[in-house]
């Protein structure tokens, strides 16, 4: 963890664009509620194959106008060299500079990926259009990839992406810090010297967590399974055990030398502010 500890602390926020006119009112209150804790970014998500572009372009216009940092994810998945240069463009303009390249999910239905099949693509494309005048997040994944052929493989494939030109990255979230500390071992080792955040999602409802995790490849260790399938539908007692085990593993994660976290808040400040006060937290 020695390479990590250089760089300064920094806890972001991520955000979904909504759906609804009730959903936009209610992310603005939970930003309300967030922005006090001084992030240094909030990010947005970009829905599988482009699904939420417009969504996700007005959320972050939007953020930004509030005077809040903002980093707007970008996939590849669906994407063309045109309408990303669009889009990078219309940010730019806008003043944003950073961004969080993403290869991004395969909808169904969907036959081919696009013309980047990889985010070290996205990340170079990026690069070679705009210099560095963009910071560039990229996504980790301690546990691997649930596409990944390989360990090895996956690991090759975050390499690329450094290689290419991002500028740090965010992990997906977990439970076990020691797949983080091996993790920033094996990047260490292979001489990359960049910020990873570890991402971190609060605990709120276990079928929900569930299938999160199923889909994206994040274990959820047996001792916390077995404890939250043991509350059933105790949704208090599911979200108070949460916070203790959450709030442990942020602290591990602090005290080891980690440069921050990065909290999945599903747009939503509750959890995420009741975590961030119990760390004692200063953004």
């Amino acid at each position: 963890m020695k390479s990590q500890k250089k760089f300064p602390p920094a806890f972001s926020f991520e955000l979904f664009p909504p759906q609804t006119p009730e959903g936009v009112e209610k992310l603005r209150l939970t930003r309300q509620q967030l922005a006090r804790f001084n992030p240094k970014f909030f990010s947005v998500t970009f829905g599988a194959g482009g699904s939420t572009r417009e969504r996700t372009m007005e959320t972050v216009l939007e953020i930004q106008a509030e005077g809040h940092v903002v980093a707007p994810h970008l996939s590849c998945i669906g994407s063309t060299q045109e309408n990303i240069r669009a889009i990078l463009e219309k940010y730019y303009q806008a003043g944003i500079r950073h961004i969080v390249a993403l290869r991004g999910d395969l909808p169904s239905g969907m036959a081919q990926a696009g013309e980047f099949r990889y985010a070290s693509e996205l990340v170079a494309f990026i690069r070679q259009e705009y210099g560095a005048s963009f910071h560039i997040d990229v996504a980790a994944y301690p546990e691997y990839h649930p596409q990944a052929r390989s360990a090895q493989t996956d690991f090759d494939n975050f390499k690329r992406k450094i290689e290419t030109g991002a500028s740090s990255a965010i992990t997906q979230y977990f439970y076990n810090a020691d797949a983080y500390f091996h993790f920033v071992e094996l990047c260490e080792s292979a001489g990359l010297d960049i910020p990873i955040v570890p991402g971190i999602m609060p605990i709120n409802k276990f079928s929900q967590l569930m299938r999160f995790s199923d889909t994206c490849g994040a274990e959820i260790p047996r001792w916390i399974r077995k404890k939250l399938e043991s509350y059933g539908d105790d949704s208090e007692s599911i979200q108070a055990f949460g916070l203790d085990v959450v709030t442990s593993l942020c602290e591990r994660l602090l005290q080891a030398g980690a440069p921050g976290l990065h909290f999945y808040t599903l747009n939503s400040a509750n959890l995420t502010s009741k975590i961030w006060q119990r760390l004692n937290l200063q953004g």
